[in-house]
């Protein structure tokens, strides 16, 4: 069996550098392995190498299926915390980038950074960092979620709903904001306009006057959409986006006045958000839509971002999409630092 050698040694920071087509075989390999998961031919591609997982903000999903993902691949994945090493900061002396992506570079086949909300001074620090250590590093770095994009959440999304629905082109998605007890990123909700426009999905944003995402996401959202003769729709009202869409995903994000004298301002953000109770995704607003499915990337805000008769029911793939991390994790470290 043949895999192409044009992604090996290619960054994943966000799915937007990505061609269309190197981004379609990914998912091509993703669902191959999930189908034969235990026994595809790319499973030692990984064989005595090891993958350093960066972590600066905790998690759940991401530290799980990454570690799987480098196991059944053969591989080794080493968990990092940047309070454990020596590095140099704002306020402290120690190793620079530059220094630390090299050394790394000759020890590991990969490395995955997680930077998020609470550890960066601003937004666009924790893009800025990856970036840094994109520049200096000889292996390929994956984002595993930073403060403007988390890419493989966004291809394992597309995927559950490839999976649900087929064809995404012509088929209609809701983004919207949710209320909640968490100052939550842009991160995932910006990947998923990203990916979702590029399969030729038609687009309803809504959140509440004030909770804007980053402009030029949007401007390359409706550049995606545009390219593929789609429409691409903000609101700010609480239910006129639900109207015959396909697929809704609601999740709280932090407003663009989160970040003041380089500090998240989180108690501020989350009294702010916690005003707008009737942002809850529920079975009310959802009758409104074309039987969608519900995605969530979780963790979800059960009872504030969304009601759990939506969260739990029928319709809802946030299982099927969590599963779809380990399983577009493993097709990115197989193609970019494996052999095959």
């Amino acid at each position: 069996m043949t895999y192409t050698k044009s992604l090996q040694g290619k960054h994943l920071i966000t799915t937007q550098d990505w061609e269309k087509e190197e981004l379609d075989i990914i998912l091509k390999l993703a669902k191959e392995m999930k189908e034969n998961r235990f026994h595809h031919p790319l499973n030692k591609s990984l064989e005595n190498k090891s993958f350093f997982m960066f972590f600066y903000n905790p998690s759940v999903r991401t530290r799980q299926s990454f570690e799987i993902a480098a196991t059944e691949l053969g591989g080794h994945a080493l968990f990092l915390e940047p309070k454990s090493m020596r590095l140099k900061t704002a306020t402290t002396a120690g190793e620079t980038i530059e220094d630390a992506a090299i050394v790394m570079s000759r020890y590991a086949c990969g490395l995955g950074i997680r930077i998020l909300e609470d550890k960066i001074p601003h937004y666009g620090a924790g893009e800025d960092l990856l970036r840094e250590y994109a520049q200096y590093s000889t292996i390929p770095i994956v984002s595993m979620a930073h403060d403007k994009y988390h890419p493989c959440q966004g291809l394992a999304d597309i995927m559950g709903i490839q999976g649900h629905l087929g064809e995404l082109k012509g088929k209609k998605t809701l983004l919207t904001w949710g209320h909640g007890a968490l100052a939550r990123s842009w991160c995932s909700v910006q990947e998923y306009l990203l990916m979702a426009s590029r399969y030729g999905m038609s687009i309803n944003l809504a959140y509440p006057e004030g909770y804007d995402l980053d402009p030029q996401v949007i401007e390359q959202t409706k550049k995606n959409c545009d390219q593929n003769s789609q429409e691409f729709n903000i609101t700010n009202d609480v239910k006129e986006g639900y109207e015959d869409v396909d697929v809704v995903y609601s999740r709280n994000w932090m407003s663009p006045q989160a970040y003041k004298d380089n500090k998240l301002h989180n108690e501020q953000e989350i009294e702010k958000a916690l005003q707008f109770n009737e942002w809850i995704c529920d079975t009310e607003k959802m009758r409104l839509t074309n039987d969608a499915l519900y995605i969530h990337p979780m963790p979800i805000d059960r009872g504030n971002e969304v009601t759990d008769e939506v969260a739990s029911g029928a319709r809802s793939i946030i299982y099927d999409v969590a599963e779809n991390r380990l399983h577009v994790q493993k097709a990115v470290m197989a193609l970019t630092m494996g052999e095959y």
